[in-house]
């Protein structure tokens, strides 16, 4: 009998999904017992899955069976690395044989949304009978038909393995080569003095053709205007490059959310609140969209009278959409650390020890992730609101320097800025409450 290898989580993993989407948490081992085994065998095949390996030699053994099996099954629904890097095994030791498989309401990382996926039915995470019944109907047909398919490294590189037209090599030589030109022009806008970066951005963005050829050319090219900005008019300027790209570029979901983003800094939060909404209806919820969401329905709630229930109301719409975006990745920062602030400004029973909890989740997740060495620009003014909110002087004033000799953007400064002058207002202790306001006019005048 010809075998099947199963790439896929084992145990129970959670999800980070949507609840109104999937379950918070999947029973692998009942995915695999319950719906995977009787499929691969209705298909004819042996199936087999890394976990029952028992000798030491278990990743030589999973790389052998990964190379030899016949047909290998890999299941995305979550974003487990090590899945994702053996479907990379496979896809460049075959030519045919993997098929991936997600469930429906599960959304992969980007390069592997653009593959062709089965997608199976999965309410809950427990797999009860009648949801193994329901996802072997979905997966059987189409494992069929995809098991020949051709791998991505076969269809995009002519003769791979052994027999690649040189001339090939050459030109994406060439291309590299001309990439890193690129990269090295765009650190040169970002090192070019705040008043004059604008105007370099736009030169360069003049020189790379209008539209840009490619869509990583795009987002580099949007992502350094946006850097660039120093005041409400520079937003208009990045809606403007936003507007000419081509619908391929625009539609695509990190492009649409920079564009709400500056929609909203031009000024328009109802503008922008209502693109993010339909972002997340058409590609899902993220901490990054709920954010960004959160952001302004705070901003719109600092805007309105105070006391009046316009501002009652947008504090709870931000505060909601905060929390969801928390919920959805505890590691994610971005979302819990706005909340203690939002927590004590609304002011109702329990929401300072609330704001407790919430502070030492972030200070854990910006720990992780300094731990492990995560690139984040804003791992620094993340731990600088939270020392204002822990109300912490002396690690502030440490923070702060850090971060103004980071050198952020503008803007993003005065986001920050905003926040821990709200802080400071919250500060019972009037000495602290000083130095603190000091800090914030340390930063400003920076």
């Amino acid at each position: 009998m010809p075998s099947c290898f199963m790439i896929m989580p084992y145990g129970r993993k959670p999800t980070q999904a949507d609840p109104k989407f999937g379950p918070a948490e999947i029973d692998f081992n009942a995915l695999w017992d319950r719906a995977y085994v009787p499929a691969i065998k209705a298909l004819g095949y042996q199936p087999v899955r890394a976990d029952q390996d028992t000798s030491a030699l278990i990743v030589s053994e999973m790389l052998e069976r990964i190379y030899f099996a016949d047909l290998v099954l890999a299941d995305m629904t979550i974003p487990n690395g090590n899945v994702y890097y053996e479907v990379g095994i496979r896809h460049a030791s075959q030519k045919t044989g993997c098929v991936l498989l997600a469930a429906d309401w599960s959304k992969q990382l980007f390069d592997v949304v653009q593959m062709r996926t089965v997608r199976y039915p999965l309410p809950e995470g427990e797999i009860t009978e009648a949801t193994a019944a329901a996802m072997q109907a979905a997966i059987k047909e189409p494992i069929k038909a995809l098991a020949d398919g051709i791998s991505p490294m076969q269809q995009s590189i002519p003769g791979y393995p052994d027999k690649v037209d040189p001339r090939k090599a050459m030109t994406m030589r060439s291309q590299l080569a001309e990439q890193a030109a690129f990269q090295t022009k765009i650190r040169a806008v970002r090192a070019t003095p705040t008043d004059q970066r604008m105007a370099r951005a736009q030169a360069l963005i003049a020189t790379e053709g209008s539209p840009p050829a490619t869509y990583a050319k795009a987002l580099a090219l949007l992502l350094m205007l946006r850097d660039c900005v120093n005041d409400a008019a520079g937003w208009n300027i990045v809606l403007d490059f936003i507007g000419k790209l081509p619908d391929r570029f625009s539609d695509e979901p990190e492009v649409q959310e920079n564009r709400a983003f500056a929609a909203a800094q031009a000024g328009d939060d109802i503008q922008a609140i209502a693109e993010i909404q339909t972002l997340i209806d058409f590609a899902g919820p993220t901490p990054e969209r709920l954010g960004l969401m959160g952001g302004r329905h705070k901003r719109l709630a600092r805007a309105a009278p105070a006391g009046s229930p316009e501002r009652k109301q947008e504090l709870e719409k931000a505060i909601d959409c905060y929390q969801q975006g928390m919920e959805l990745d505890l590691n994610a920062y971005y979302c819990s650390s706005n909340l203690p602030r939002l927590y004590r400004t609304r002011g109702s029973a329990g929401d300072e020890e609330r704001a407790q909890s919430v502070l030492r989740l972030v200070i854990a997740a910006c720990e992780r992730a300094r731990r492990m060495q995560i690139a984040d620009e804003w791992l620094r003014p993340t731990l600088l609101a939270a020392a204002f909110d822990l109300g912490e002087p002396d690690k502030a004033d440490e923070l702060a320097d850090a971060v103004i000799a980071e050198g952020p953007a503008r803007w993003k400064v005065n986001g920050v800025l905003s926040d821990l002058e709200q802080t400071v207002a919250q500060v019972a202790d009037p000495a602290k409450r000083a130095r603190l306001s000091a800090i914030v006019g340390k930063i400003k005048t920076a």
